[in-house]
């Protein structure tokens, strides 16, 4: 379930194979004095029973590779990389990618500091 700022996702009832999990995406743009705008993501719930909780910040530039972010994330707790809770229904990802863009005033096009990818983990 998607809202601006948040998205909620949960196994789906009767998965085989996979462990199940309830997380939450909580996200905001946060403005930092030495790099500007940055999206500042939170993941909180838990996976097979063990509860978690994750932070990041990303740079503008660099901030729509929040769903790698996540997938790392989250198979750091358990879940299989493979299965990520993002990318499970795509209109809902669309959604979340046209928010950042609008909370962060990206336009298309824009050019990406590749030293970011670093400071963000993309690397």
């Amino acid at each position: 379930m998607f809202e601006p700022g948040h998205l909620h996702r949960s196994s789906p009832p009767g998965l085989v194979g996979l462990p199940n999990y309830s997380i939450d995406f909580y996200y905001e743009v946060r403005q930092d004095p030495r790099e500007g705008p940055m999206l500042h993501g939170r993941l909180v719930g838990e996976i097979d029973g063990k509860p978690f909780e994750e932070v990041f910040e990303m740079h503008r530039d660099t901030a729509f590779n929040f769903a790698s972010v996540i997938s790392h994330l989250v198979a750091k707790h358990g879940l299989p990389p493979n299965h990520s809770p993002i990318m499970r229904a795509h209109e809902e990802y669309d959604a979340i990618f046209e928010d950042i863009r609008a909370k962060l005033h990206v336009q298309p096009g824009e050019a990406v500091n590749f030293d970011h990818l670093k400071c963000d983990g993309l690397l």
